[in-house]
C-alpha cells in the first residue's frame, strides 16, 4: 500500500459513515429519552421512589425480568429524573448504581459506595466494619435520600447476604439521611436463598418486567434507527427480521439491538449502500459464533479435549458417534499433549455438560443387551470451533498432531 493511502481511508471513514449517523444509539447501554412499552413499570418505580421527594424513606424494590427486558435502563432513567427533580425542589436525592457481577463482595460494595462521597477507601486491607462506618458517616452528613441500585444482585448474594442485611437495616442507624435499595435480578428464585429478615425487607415491593414481543421490539428498533442510521439505508424488512429473531429468543431487546447494529457494521465493511435482510442473517450467525466462542474459551482444559475429540471424529465423517469412540480419541489426545486421562465415567459427565451448553448433541440410545450409550454429534461449526480451542496454549501442540491423530484413528 502506498504511503498515505491508509490515512486517506481512515480520514474518509472518520468524516462520513455511509451507514451510521450515531452508532452509540444502537447499543443496549444507551439511555433514550423515551422507553417504549415500559410506561407501566416506570410509573410503578416512580410511584415508590416519589417518597424521597417528600423527605420520606422509599420502600425497597426487587425487580425481576429476563435479560434484555429493560430493567436496568428503566431504573437508571427513573433515578436520573429523580435526582434532577429532587435537586430543583430542595429534596436532595443521590442515586448510586453498582453492577454486582463486578462489585461482588461486601467490602467492594461498601468501598464503592463510600467512594461516591469522595472517601479514600483502599481496594483491600481495611476491616469491613470500618468501611461500613465510613460509608454510613459520609451518607449521614447531610439530609438526603440515597437510592442504591444493585444490578444482578443475585451474583452478590452467592457469596453471602450479609451486605444486604447491613444495608437493609442502615436506616435505623442514620439521623439525617435515608437509604432505599433497588435489587435487579433475572433469577426468580433469588429470594429463596436469603435470610428471612433480609427477604422481608428487600422484597417490600416487587416489579416484574415481561419479555418484549416482536411488535414491541420493532417499535424499539424503529425509535433507535431514526437517529442511529442515515436516512434511507435500511431496507424495508430489516427491522422486522431483527425483531422476529430476537422475539424467538425470549424477547431480548439487547439481542435485537445487537442484530441491527452488527447488520449495519457488516454492510459498512462490505461497502454496501444499504442494510439488507441478508446482512441481518449474516449478523445473526456472527453473534452466535461470537457467543459460542466466548463459552468455549472459558471451558476447562479437559472439556476442551473432549470437544476436540468430537470435532476430529466429525471431520473424519463419523455420524452419531458413541461415547466410547469419543473416549478413545480423547485418550490419544491426552497422551499427545501430556495431560492426565480422566475415567470414561467422568468424560461421560463432561459430554453431558457440553450437551447442556448446546455445543454438542448427545442422545441416549439403547443397545439391547449391551446396555445404553450416547450417540453424539457436533452442534457448532467445526473449523471455527477448532481454531478457538487451539488458542489454549495447552492444546496448541494438537495443531501439529491433528493430522497424525486422524491418521491413527482411521
Amino acid at each position: 500500500m502506498k504511503n498515505g493511502t491508509l490515512s486517506d481511508v481512515f480520514e474518509e471513514l472518520l468524516d462520513h459513515s455511509p451507514i451510521f449517523e450515531n452508532k452509540d444509539v444502537l447499543r443496549s447501554t444507551y439511555a433514550p429519552e423515551e422507553l417504549p412499552h415500559r410506561e407501566k413499570q416506570i410509573h410503578n418505580i416512580a410511584g415508590i421512589l416519589v417518597a424521597a421527594l417528600r423527605g420520606e424513606t422509599p420502600s425497597n424494590i426487587l425487580i425481576y425480568g429476563k435479560t434484555g427486558t429493560g430493567k436496568t435502563v428503566c431504573v437508571k432513567y427513573v433515578g436520573r429524573e429523580l435526582e434532577g427533580f429532587g435537586g430543583g425542589k430542595g429534596n436532595a436525592c443521590v442515586v448510586m448504581y453498582l453492577n454486582c457481577e463486578v462489585v461482588d463482595t461486601q467490602y467492594r460494595v461498601l468501598a464503592q459506595l463510600a467512594r461516591h462521597f469522595d472517601k479514600d477507601i483502599p481496594m483491600t486491607g481495611w476491616p469491613t466494619d470500618q468501611v461500613y462506618s465510613e460509608f454510613k458517616n459520609a451518607i449521614d452528613s447531610e439530609d438526603r435520600t440515597a437510592i442504591i441500585i444493585l444490578d444482578e444482585v443475585d451474583k452478590l448474594v452467592k457469596k453471602g447476604d450479609e451486605i444486604l442485611y447491613n444495608l437493609s437495616r442502615i436506616n435505623s442507624e442514620l439521623k439525617n439521611a435515608r437509604v432505599s435499595i433497588i435489587g435487579i435480578t433475572n433469577d426468580l428464585k433469588f429470594l429463596e436463598f436469603l435470610d428471612p429478615r433480609v427477604r422481608s425487607s428487600l422484597g417490600e415491593d416487587e416489579i416484574i418486567f415481561p419479555p418484549y414481543d416482536a411488535n414491541q421490539l420493532k417499535d424499539i428498533l424503529e425509535q433507535r434507527s431514526t437517529t442511529g442510521f442515515r436516512a434511507g439505508v435500511l431496507n424495508s424488512g430489516v427491522i422486522s427480521l431483527c425483531s422476529a429473531f430476537a422475539a424467538s429468543e425470549h424477547g431480548d431487546a439487547r439481542r435485537a439491538l445487537d442484530l441491527l447494529r452488527v447488520s449495519g457494521e457488516i454492510a459498512e465493511r462490505e461497502g454496501a449502500g444499504n442494510v439488507s435482510e441478508q446482512h441481518v442473517k449474516l449478523a445473526k450467525n456472527k453473534i452466535e459464533l461470537d457467543r459460542i466462542g466466548e463459552v468455549i474459551k472459558t471451558l476447562p482444559t479437559q472439556s476442551k479435549l473432549v470437544l476436540y475429540s468430537a470435532i476430529l471424529l466429525d471431520k473424519m465423517g463419523a455420524v452419531d458417534f458413541t461415547t466410547g469412540e469419543v473416549y478413545n480419541t480423547y485418550k490419544k489426545l491426552c497422551m499427545s499433549v501430556g495431560i492426565d486421562v480422566l475415567t470414561q465415567r467422568r468424560v461421560t459427565d463432561l459430554i453431558s455438560e457440553l450437551d447442556m451448553l448446546g455445543i454438542i448433541n448427545a442422545t441416549v440410545v439403547s443397545k439391547g443387551r449391551y446396555g445404553r450409550t450416547k450417540e453424539i454429534s457436533v452442534s457448532v461449526p467445526s473449523e471455527s470451533t477448532m481454531s478457538v480451542l487451539l488458542e489454549d496454549y495447552r492444546l496448541k501442540p494438537l495443531e501439529d498432531y491433528a493430522s497424525l491423530v486422524q491418521t491413527r484413528l482411521q
